[in-house]
């Protein structure tokens, strides 16, 4: 399965990825609001559960890739995540000398119209660290809205968090 947009290919993670996404996850600067850079290991484990998650219910964090010339760019898409298990959480993160230009944006209204049209999910979540202000910015060029703010914990640390939501209803 793949998602097709004007300039962007988002699909299951093939090896000649791999190493790309791991130098992604080891930068600072990419992982600061994700919980710090994470190994190769770590890596490895998450592109390998999203690609099951792909297969078996048609949604994950997958690759996302310019069509003009297959360059890896990062990582977009849908998941469930502990805290809220009953919403899919849109979610991205891409190399830096990508951000700028809309390819968060793109990918991500992709995975939010997969999530209505072919999961029939009534909505979509996405959650931010309260600083994360760039990604506070996608959210609402998405036109998703401020649902609350809370208090949330992984791996023991606790973070401010924001749950911006958009509804399939909001979409009319």
């Amino acid at each position: 399965m793949e998602l097709l947009t004007e300039r962007l290919r988002l699909r299951a993670f093939e090896p000649a990825d791999q190493l790309a996404n791991i130098a992604m996850n080891l930068q600072s600067e990419v992982m600061r609001w994700l919980g710090g850079p994470r190994s190769a290991d770590k890596t490895l484990a998450e592109t390998e559960y999203n690609n099951r998650t792909l297969g078996e219910f048609g949604y994950g964090k997958v690759a996302v890739e310019r069509r003009a010339d297959g360059a890896f760019l990062g990582v977009c898409g849908l998941s469930i995540e502990d805290w809220y298990p009953d919403d899919l959480e849109i979610g991205w993160r891409l190399l830096p000398i990508h951000w700028g230009q809309g390819y968060a944006t793109e990918a991500a209204k992709a995975w939010i119209a997969h999530a209505f049209s072919t999961l029939n999910s009534a909505r979509v979540i996405s959650i931010s660290d309260v600083p994360n202000q760039r990604s506070i910015a996608v959210m609402e060029r998405l036109g998703m809205k401020l649902d609350h703010t809370g208090e949330l914990e992984i791996d023991g640390d606790r973070f401010e968090a924001v749950v911006y939501v958009l509804g399939n209803k909001d979409l009319a």
